[in-house]
C-alpha cells in the first residue's frame, strides 16, 4: 500500500522532471490512493514543505554529502529532501523514523543502492545536532537570505533594486507564512451571513471580511469537493486580490464585460455576480479547454450572463463586440503566488524577461474591444515591475486615445510602492493578499 512519504515522493519526482504545477502534481497522485486523511494530509505537508524549502534543505544536504547535488540521483535527492525537511520541520515525527523511512524508500522506489548513501547522509546530519549549519562569515546578504528564506538569489535581488531592502525582507517573510484563504459569496443566490451559518453547519468555519463586500476568509481548511455550499453554486474560491480587482473594475448590471484571459474563470465569475448576472460578459482563452472549465463554473454558480468562447487575446482573428469595461489579466511570471505556488521559485529569469513583451501584446489587443468613453484594466499576479508598470507606462506613452484612471482604495490598503495614481502594487505582508498588481486606464 502506498505510504504519505511514497505519495509525496511521486509528486515531487513528477514536478522536477515534468515541469507540472504543484496541485496538480499533487492530485494526480493522490487521485485513486486509499490514503486515510492523516497520511493524506502527511503526504500533503511533505510535499509542499520540500518545495516551499527546497534551497534551505539543499543547502544541508551539500554540507553533509560528499557527493555534489548535481550528481546525486534524482529519486535519492529527493529522498534526502523528505528526511531533512521531516527533522528540521516536522516535530512531531521522530527524527529515527524520518531516516529509517527514507531508506526504506529508497529500496522500494528505484534507488536502492543508494539507500546505504541516503542512511549516511541522514544519520551524519543526525549527529551534527540536526541543526542548519551556519554559513561562511564572508557569505554575502544575498546568499544568506536566500538560505534562511529558501528563495532563489536572482530573485531576492530584483525585488531589492525594484522595491528596497526592506520591502524585500518584508516579502521574503510574508511570501514564508502559510497563506489565508478567500472565497466570493454568490450574491445571487445567497447572503454573506446565510453563506457563513451554512458553512459552519457543514463543520467549516468563515468570517466576513470589511472590504472588498461579499469576501470571505476562511478560519480553517476546507475540502472543496465535499462542500454541498460548494456544489449548489454558492461561492467559489478567490484570493482577495482579485475580488479587490474586479470591487474597482466597478461593473453595473446590465453592462457589457470582456474578460480576454479569462480561465479558469474566477474573475469572471466575481464581475458577474457583481452585476447581479445582468448583462453580458465575454469571457475568452485562448485554449478550447479552459474555456470548457469557465462554461462549467459559470453552469456551476448559475451566471447566465457570462459567455465563453475561445479567442487568441495576443493575436485575435477578428473584434468581437466592444465592451463598456474590459479586464486584461495577463499571464505573467507568477512571483507574487509562490505562497500557493512555491514550485515558482525555481523559475530561471532568462524566460520570464520576454513576458512583457506579450503582455503589452495583449494589451494593446485588448484595448481595441473597449468603446469610448470605457475602462480597460491591465493587471498580473506577479512582483516584477519589468512585468507591471513599465508595460503599463508603455501603454499610456504610444496610447494617446487613453488616460490613466486613478485607483482609490480604502485606508486599511495603503499604498506600499511608490507608482502613479492609477496603479497599485499589492503585497502580502502589507495587504494579506496575494502579491498583485493592476493599473486602470479610460478611453477618450
Amino acid at each position: 500500500m502506498t505510504s504519505a512519504r511514497e505519495a509525496a515522493l511521486k509528486a515531487l519526482l513528477r514536478v522536477d522532471s515534468e515541469g507540472a504545477y504543484s496541485n496538480l502534481a499533487l492530485d494526480h497522485i493522490l487521485t485513486g490512493l486509499r490514503l486515510e486523511p492523516r497520511e493524506r494530509s502527511l503526504a500533503t505537508t511533505i510535499f509542499y514543505g520540500v518545495l516551499e524549502k527546497r534551497i534551505t534543505l539543499d543547502y544541508v544536504i551539500s554540507r553533509f554529502s560528499s557527493t555534489p547535488l548535481k550528481k546525486i540521483m534524482p529519486v535519492a535527492l529527493e529522498l534526502l529532501r523528505i528526511g531533512v525537511y521531516q527533522i528540521l520541520y516536522l516535530s512531531k515525527i521522530p527524527p529515527s523514523a524520518a531516516v529509517n523511512e527514507s531508506v526504506n524508500l529508497a529500496k522500494t522506489c528505484g534507488a536502492r543502492r543508494a539507500s546505504g548513501f541516503v542512511n549516511a547522509v541522514l544519520r551524519n546530519f543526525l549527529r551534527s545536532g540536526a541543526k542548519i549549519p551556519p554559513l561562511a562569515p564572508e557569505t554575502d546578504s544575498v546568499r544568506r537570505l536566500s538560505v534562511e528564506y529558501s528563495c532563489p538569489e536572482w530573485m531576492i535581488s530584483l525585488w531589492s533594486r525594484s522595491y528596497g531592502d526592506e520591502t524585500a525582507l518584508g516579502l521574503l517573510k510574508g511570501m514564508a507564512q502559510k497563506p489565508e484563504l478567500f472565497a466570493r459569496v454568490n450574491n445571487t443566490r445567497v447572503g454573506e451571513e446565510q453563506l457563513i451559518e451554512r458553512l459552519r453547519e457543514e463543520g467549516t468555519g468563515a468570517e466576513s471580511v470589511l472590504w472588498p463586500d461579499h469576501a470571505l476568509r476562511f478560519l480553517k481548511g476546507i475540502d472543496v469537493a465535499e462542500s454541498g455550499c460548494y456544489r449548489d453554486g454558492l461561492f467559489h474560491i478567490q484570493d482577495l486580490s482579485s475580488q479587490i480587482l474586479c470591487a474597482l473594475l466597478d461593473p453595473q448590471p446590465g453592462e457589457t464585460l470582456a474578460d480576454v484571459c479569462s480561465a479558469p474563470g474566477g474573475k469572471t465569475f466575481t464581475l458577474a455576480e457583481r452585476m447581479e448576472n445582468r448583462g453580458k460578459i465575454f469571457a475568452y482563452d485562448k485554449y478550447p479547454q479552459k474555456v470548457k472549465l469557465v462554461r462549467e463554473g459559470a453552469h456551476r454558480l448559475y451566471l447566465s450572463c457570462v459567455r465563453a468562447s475561445v479567442r487568441d487575446a495576443a493575436h485575435p482573428e477578428e473584434n468581437p463586440e466592444k465592451a463598456d469595461r474590459v479586464l486584461c489579466d495577463v499571464p505573467c511570471s507568477g512571483l507574487g503566488v509562490i505562497r500557493r505556488k512555491p514550485e515558482i521559485r525555481f523559475k530561471l529569469p532568462g524566460p520570464i524577461d520576454s513576458l512583457p513583451d506579450l503582455q503589452y501584446l495583449i494589451l494593446c489587443k485588448s484595448s481595441e474591444l473597449v468603446q469610448n468613453g470605457g475602462t480597460l484594466f491591465y493587471s498580473t499576479c506577479t512582483l516584477n515591475p519589468a512585468e507591471n508598470g513599465r508595460v503599463a507606462d508603455r501603454f499610456l506613452s504610444e496610447h494617446p486615445g487613453f488616460l490613466p484612471k486613478a485607483i482609490s482604495l480604502p485606508e486599511s490598503f495603503p499604498r506600499a510602492v511608490a507608482e502613479p495614481e492609477n496603479q497599485m502594487t499589492f503585497l502580502p505582508h502589507v495587504h494579506g493578499t496575494d502579491g498583485f498588481f493592476v493599473a486602470a486606464f479610460r478611453k477618450k
